[in-house]
């Protein structure tokens, strides 16, 4: 897919995740927000729209071995991996952070006060996640699964409580938003998650898993957002209810 001025953000990142790179490094978010035309977006950054154009065309002709390529996976197949890949690791990694983020505001929160809000924010964004994941497991994920066993004629779909799988959707990339937002302010209030000259270990190490968890919570996003979500909703378009 060649970018242009009118292409959809979110389609080009899951046509090609190298595309990410562009868009993170020019502050253009591509996963809560990959609805928006690459115009748009850079009419709201202030970013000269046709150097990144290029810098997106070069990204795509790269040597650089593309990402997976999850926009040919079957549905169940992608549902399963973002629960096993990318819902665990938000569980292992919030509980590894939590006691860090708490030991650096205990000792370094009278000059640094800022980590008093990071950590605030970044415990509701631990809570808001962890109920967010459950629904998608036990809710969404699973009618995706039944959506697929239909689509191959192995069995008849019926009506869910939620109605169609739309509503649970608008639900889900409601709380994307949300959690994106936090982790803005997160970003702010650390200035890009750079520790202090003369950070101690934990100070560093808490920084960077932070920023990590972020990475990881933008691609987590874009899976969801830009490609299951969409083919879900087609999916069930093409279904005929018992």
């Amino acid at each position: 897919m060649t970018p242009t001025s009118n292409s959809i953000i979110g389609e080009l990142v899951a046509q090609d995740y190298r595309f990410a790179t562009v868009f993170q490094q020019n502050k253009i978010d591509f996963c809560c927000q990959g609805n928006r035309t690459i115009e748009e977006a850079c009419a709201k950054k202030s970013v000269n729209i046709d150097q990144l154009i290029e810098e997106l065309k070069a990204a795509s002709s790269s040597d650089e071995a593309s990402s997976t390529d999850f926009n040919s996976w079957p549905l169940d197949l992608l549902a399963t991996y973002i629960e096993k890949k990318h819902h665990r690791y938000v569980e292992s990694r919030i509980t590894e952070i939590k006691p860090m983020l708490a030991k650096i505001v205990k000792v370094h929160g009278d000059l640094h006060p800022e980590l008093l809000e990071v950590e605030e924010l970044f415990l509701g964004s631990a809570g808001e996640l962890t109920a967010h994941m459950k629904k998608e497991e036990f809710i969404l994920f699973p009618f995706v699964q039944k959506m697929v066993v239909a689509a191959a004629g192995k069995s008849e779909l019926t009506p869910s409580h939620f109605g169609s799988v739309e509503n649970p959707v608008e639900m889900m990339k409601h709380e994307h938003e949300a959690e994106g937002e936090r982790f803005r302010k997160i970003a702010e209030l650390t200035n890009d998650y750079t520790p202090p000259v003369g950070a101690c270990t934990t100070y560093m190490v808490t920084f960077s898993l932070l920023k990590e968890f972020e990475q990881d919570l933008h691609l987590h996003i874009h899976l969801e957002n830009n490609i299951l979500f969409p083919k879900a909703i087609e999916l069930e378009k093409s279904l005929v209810y018992a």
